[in-house]
């Protein structure tokens, strides 16, 4: 006995996970498959009737209109992506293939949830340009942003400051309470340098226990400076109870003033690293001195 395929193609389309829409000249929505409801949260009767634009996100409203009027015209896609706002009010991406039929005068469309795949595609973005211990700028990110704070600084005439952050002894953190410990501090360290510069730089995590700062547009070598001690003080406040009796390390402050110190983007990052270790050894040469007269 032959199969009715006739018969069969409404059940077909009501069992696809993606949502069939079809949708006449005046953008109402003259049928929806039953996959509408887990997409949009609408029941397929809610939607039949009203205007599909009443679903679309208000910031992708005229980006689609736009496919809309291409597909109307005969130019067919499969890689539109735009977001719908769900019936709960929650926000939905979308990817569709549409077309548009002549001989039923109606747009035909598929629409698959990418949502998810969105959020992970968003994610590896960040990650590329992030640290992902600290979520600050990692050294790629903060390489770029130095070199067009260069470039920007040359153009205009105009100073920056480059602060280079490493902090004392913290492998001694790391032996004592363990590496958790540690990365709970670095994300410590991270949230308290955000909160001294906020918009006035860039905040970056370089590499282990070391930390930048960019300051462009400095009004002066004081107040670079100023800064400079906000953060000391920032970071001689003493950890919350969560921390138990772990004490928040010191940290070591390099400065480097473009164009005073360097010309360009590589030579200001050493300058900075260099007066750095200048300190932190003028450090280490008096807790010396200070444990030997402590001996005498």
């Amino acid at each position: 006995m032959p199969v009715d395929l006739q018969a069969l193609y409404p059940k077909l389309i009501h069992l696809m996970l993606d949502t069939v829409f079809v949708v006449d000249r005046d953008h109402q929505i003259v049928f929806v498959s039953d996959a509408c409801e887990a997409l949009l949260g609408y029941r397929a009767a809610e939607l039949t009737g009203t205007p599909i634009t009443d679903y679309i996100h208000p910031d992708d409203l005229a980006v689609t209109k736009a496919s809309i009027v291409r597909v109307m015209n005969g130019q067919s896609h499969v890689d539109f992506r735009n977001r719908y706002v769900r019936k709960d009010g929650g926000i939905v991406h979308i990817l569709w293939a549409a077309f548009w039929s002549e001989e039923a005068g109606a747009r035909i469309g598929v629409a698959r949830d990418v949502t998810a795949l969105h959020e992970a595609e968003a994610e590896l973005r960040f990650l590329a340009h992030h640290d992902p211990l600290t979520a600050l700028s990692n050294r790629a990110l903060f390489n770029d942003r130095l070199e067009s704070a260069v470039r920007t600084a040359q153009c205009q005439q105009s100073a920056l400051a480059l602060l280079f952050l490493d902090v004392n002894d913290f492998k001694g953190i790391n032996d004592v309470h363990g590496h958790a410990m540690g990365d709970r501090i670095l994300c410590a360290i991270a949230r308290r340098l955000e909160d001294c510069v906020r918009e006035a730089g860039t905040v970056a995590r370089i590499g282990g226990d070391e930390f930048t700062v960019l300051l462009p547009g400095i009004a002066s070598q004081e107040a670079v400076y100023a800064k400079v001690g906000q953060i000391l003080a920032a970071m001689a406040e003493p950890l919350g109870a969560e921390f138990g009796a772990v004490t928040m390390p010191s940290c070591s402050v390099g400065v480097a003033f473009y164009p005073q110190d360097a010309e360009n983007a590589d030579t200001l990052l050493s300058h900075a690293d260099g007066d750095m270790y200048r300190i932190k050894k003028h450090r280490c040469a008096q807790r010396i001195a200070f444990q030997h007269l402590q001996t005498e």
